[in-house]
């Protein structure tokens, strides 16, 4: 729901996962509002896209991770490894012992992270499926409130061909929800 100064607020779900295919819980509940107040306090160039997107957009699906795209310049690279290291961020999945250094010339030489956090699993997405370009994402965002901080939220078009391109069971479903949220935003 749009606020006084006009941006939407959200705030990701959780709890029982709905009957969706394929819906992982993780170990740590998401506090997505520590991860976004790092990404802001840093000035990270960021877009939310994904479930906590689709909830922002009025999705009835809930999300137990935050997954967000970036810029990828030398600047947004360094003030997204201040914001990571600040959060303590692990890589997910690997061995405790695999040596990750978390710094600028790391996140050049790959693209897409998935992280462990205190605050809950977080992704950082220099590209995702279904994108053009972080630039044409950027452009058609809408601002939002999620959990108290503005961020800029991807649009409902860039969220289904991300969905679409991703193409799992899960994704299928939301494309679907997302599809009839975006025929009620042009008719309301």
């Amino acid at each position: 729901m749009p606020n006084s100064s006009g941006a939407t607020e959200v705030a990701p779900r959780r709890g029982p996962p709905a009957d969706m295919p394929g819906q992982d819980l993780p170990g740590t509940p998401l506090r997505a509002d520590r991860l976004l107040q790092a990404l802001s306090k840093h000035g990270v160039d960021f877009v939310v896209v994904g479930g906590v997107a689709g909830l922002a957009h009025g999705s009835a699906y809930p999300t137990y991770d935050l997954d967000v795209v970036y810029a990828r310049d030398r600047g947004n690279l360094e003030r997204m490894s201040a914001a990571l290291r600040e959060l303590d961020v692990t890589l997910r999945g690997a061995p405790s012992d695999l040596p990750f250094q978390l710094d600028t010339q790391t996140l050049a030489n790959g693209s897409n992270f998935t992280f462990d956090s205190p605050h809950g699993s977080f992704d950082i997405l220099g590209h995702a499926d279904g994108m053009d370009s972080y630039e044409e994402v950027r452009e058609c965002a809408v601002v939002a409130t999620i959990e108290d901080v503005e961020v800029r939220v991807a649009s409902l078009n860039h969220l289904i061909a991300m969905k679409r391109a991703a193409n799992r069971p899960k994704d299928q479903l939301m494309v679907e929800e997302y599809l009839s949220l975006d025929d009620q935003q042009r008719e309301g």
